[in-house]
């Protein structure tokens, strides 16, 4: 038998911390679905690099293009503005080790703030887009605005459509799966599950894609 929760929250739901059904819909907790967690690089009006933890996307495309499409980008950011002002942003994958680093620049990002030396990482120029990459990423997405739209319409958060115009991969990275589903591969993001029956929270999770290779 299934457990049916629809848009209205019940009632028994409890969050994992005070404003997280503020930030996040009921259902995504319900759904608790794995992301790739990547670090989103921009430049501030002022000319300070910007880091912004990441994930809610999807990477798809064509044989004409391919494509970054975010999801949940709070409309109150540096990050969205950025993006929104200058036309384009970086997408950085880090690995493990680099985690603590990227939560520093959630906690130490004012106006003033160069959160690249917050987190005690290195910005270097992308080659097609003016925005700053991360040099200790192993795989970087350089890509330009298509579309900023706010799904829900309640100016909250916006799903941010980016063509992706350059690949740059760590050499080691660059040569299969390897590398890319180790340790110093793509980490994931996990949402904790919602108990839907006690509506007990559950803590995120952060860890390494180990995958099993199709025969």
């Amino acid at each position: 038998m299934k457990i049916s929760v629809g848009k209205q929250r019940p009632a028994h739901f409890r969050p994992a911390y005070p404003e997280e059904f503020d930030l996040f819909s009921h259902l995504e907790l319900c759904a608790a679905v794995p992301q790739a967690l990547f670090a989103i690089t921009t430049w501030k009006e002022n000319g300070l690099p910007n880091l912004c933890p990441h994930a809610w996307t999807c990477f798809h495309g064509d044989r004409t293009a391919f494509f970054a499409v975010m999801g949940n980008l709070y409309q109150h950011t540096h990050t969205y503005r950025n993006i929104v002002r200058d036309g384009c942003f970086c997408i950085n994958f880090l690995s493990l080790k680099h985690y603590e680093a990227m939560m520093r620049a959630i906690r130490e990002n004012g106006d003033d703030t160069d959160e690249f030396a917050a987190a005690g990482l290195t910005h270097e120029p992308c080659e097609e887009i003016n925005a700053p990459a991360i040099r200790e990423s192993f795989l970087t997405m350089e890509c330009r605005l298509l579309e900023a739209r706010d799904l829900s319409g309640a100016g909250v958060a916006a799903m941010v459509t980016g063509e992706v115009v350059r690949v740059c991969v760590e050499e080691g990275f660059a040569r299969g799966e390897k590398d890319r589903f180790s340790e110093d591969g793509f980490l994931l993001l996990a949402p904790g599950p919602q108990n839907m029956e006690s509506g007990a929270p559950s803590p995120t999770a952060i860890g390494n894609f180990t995958p099993r290779l199709w025969d």
